[in-house]
């Protein structure tokens, strides 16, 4: 239990900061902007560029243990899309935000600097490959949903452009693709350059930590909805479990490779989650109510996974 406890308290300690730190000292959201930055276009791309470019290029071609892992999300995001629709009789927008909110985790900010300091190195590229090909895919699910909804009133052909375009140019995807082009190629890097990414890299997740706390501060919840009953125990309990079910039954995965991929699923709802509701003026205020929810329940659920995993309660 005390392993445990070392692990979670500088992981949580930081986020518990950045929390108390915005309660404190009052700061605009706005503030926020610069630190988000360096986060989303320097320091979290340099860790993963740093993840796959340092790993054997056969490592880095595990279709199956992708696959499975989407097919596993997929499965959770299509139950509560389908909760949300025909049991609670939701819209078809409201059904497709409250579908992310049970299956999408804040995996981008969260989950490399967790992976790391509970599994080791060796958790490195399955947290890379799940951060970039599910962020990826989702990127492409919530504009495809929201325009068979009616809620996007961009043309066909400009859809496909723009989703093409964010997928393509997002930080996390190019930095990864960049990694599998040095991994692939055995491409040298000067003892410069690797400093300089390591340095970079090594900021990743304090800073991410810290600024979703300071986000969470920022974003004060009026209500609790209806929803929750039945996103949190989606997103905290079952995903995690059907993941580690799907991973255990294909077989054949390195059991890093599979306690990664739990590990990442019991992850809260992502912030992200909010920022399609607010691009689509849907289900914003739950979005942020459950962002907040589900991150200070996860301190409990994550905690138990990790005990589960260690005292080999869940064998792969």
């Amino acid at each position: 239990m005390a392993d445990i406890v070392s692990l979670l308290l500088p992981f949580f300690g930081l986020i518990l900061i950045g929390f108390i730190a915005a309660k404190v000292t009052k700061q605009p959201a706005e503030a926020m902007g610069w630190l988000n930055t360096f986060i989303v276009y320097a320091a979290l791309p340099a860790l993963y560029f740093k993840l796959v470019s340092r790993t054997p290029f056969e490592d880095l071609t595990r279709i199956d243990f992708i696959v499975t892992d989407l097919a596993a999300t997929y499965s959770m995001f299509i139950a509560m899309f389908l909760i949300g629709r025909f049991l609670r009789r939701n819209s078809f927008a409201d059904s497709t935000i409250q579908a992310f909110a049970g299956s999408y985790g804040n995996i981008g900010y969260m989950g490399p600097g967790l992976a790391l300091i509970a599994l080791g190195e060796g958790a490195a590229v399955p947290v890379a490959l799940i951060v970039c090909i599910e962020n990826a895919v989702h990127f492409i699910v919530a504009p495809a949903m929201m325009a068979a909804s009616g809620d996007d009133k961009r043309s066909r052909g400009r859809l496909v452009f723009d989703i093409a375009r964010k997928v393509a140019l997002h930080p996390f995807i190019l930095s990864t693709a960049l990694g599998f082009v040095a991994a692939g190629f055995e491409i040298p890097q000067p003892a410069a350059f690797q400093r300089f990414i390591d340095y970079l890299a090594q900021a990743a997740a304090p800073c991410a930590l810290f600024a979703m706390g300071v986000t969470l501060a920022l974003r004060p919840m009026r209500r609790i909805p209806v929803e929750i009953s039945y996103i949190v125990p989606a997103k905290l309990i079952i995903h995690p479990i059907v993941v580690y079910l799907a991973l255990t039954t294909v077989g054949g995965f390195d059991p890093v490779w599979i306690y990664a991929a739990v590990l990442l699923a019991t992850l809260p709802t992502a912030t992200n989650v909010f920022v399609i509701g607010q691009l689509y003026g849907v289900w914003q205020e739950r979005a942020s109510a459950t962002i907040l929810i589900t991150t200070t329940l996860s301190v409990v659920t994550v905690s138990l996974f990790l005990i589960a995993m260690k005292s080999g309660f869940l064998p792969t």
